[in-house]
């Protein structure tokens, strides 16, 4: 019996050193990607929640009082401010096809759709695009950098921090002279931008901040990439 146990005691260890073997570059590659983690798990506890006792409440606050047409316009009008930037970044990466329907999503939405309150592009097989600066710097070579969790913003890496940058100038904000005009503008976005998430957060599960950190960076490499990427396994 003793010989028995050590042998399956061997063949044990040899499987989990082996497990362990496979593992490594998957350590290593989350070791790179995140070498932050001290720094960022702070921040992202501040944001989850702030989210939590805040802007989750608003989100559901704001559901449950605006009827589902107004909330359907509402996030319209904001997809159609945020076709801008689509025409910039696609101008920026020679996406002169992708350009050409961000410009007719534009002009039927804002005239015929009356300011974006209807896509009235999508219903006529004008699929919107979805670019940003982070993006375009992606498509020139730019590599992502570390994986950084900003206070508000939340999950982000080195490169798309910078691109927040440019993105703000295809947003109106900067461009408006009131005030009170453009803060409440940018608020609506916020609470529309997080309305939109209260059903996608049901499929987390485990460890928050390693979910939500795995989650974005695999859609930033498929965005920049344009779905072209490999999996790893």
């Amino acid at each position: 019996m003793r010989v028995i146990a050590t042998d399956q005691t061997k063949r044990l260890g040899r499987s989990l050193v082996c497990a362990g073997l496979a593992l490594l570059p998957m350590v290593a590659a989350v070791a790179e990607e995140d070498p932050w983690e001290g720094f960022n798990r702070p921040i992202f506890r501040f944001n989850d929640t702030l989210d939590r006792y805040f802007m989750k409440p608003v989100a559901k606050g704001y559901q449950a009082i605006a009827p589902q047409f107004v909330e359907d316009g509402v996030h319209n009008v904001y997809r159609n401010i945020g076709d801008v930037g689509n025409l910039a970044n696609n101008l920026l990466q020679a996406k002169f096809h992708d350009a050409g329907v961000d410009t007719s999503r534009l002009l039927l939405n804002t005239t015929v759709g009356v300011l974006g309150v209807v896509d009235v592009g999508t219903k006529m097989g004008l699929d919107r695009n979805d670019e940003d600066f982070g993006q375009t710097l992606g498509a020139w070579g730019v590599p992502s950098g570390h994986y950084v969790v900003l206070p508000f913003f939340g999950p982000s890496t080195i490169r798309d921090t910078g691109g927040l940058v440019g993105d703000a100038f295809t947003k109106p904000y900067p461009y408006m002279e009131s005030t009170a005009a453009r803060y409440g503008l940018f608020a609506g976005e916020v609470v529309d931008t997080r309305a939109s998430l209260l059903a996608a957060e049901k499929v987390i599960t485990g460890d928050r901040y390693i979910f939500i950190r795995d989650a974005y960076l695999q859609n930033r490499e498929f965005k920049v990439k344009d779905g072209k990427v490999e999996d790893d396994f």
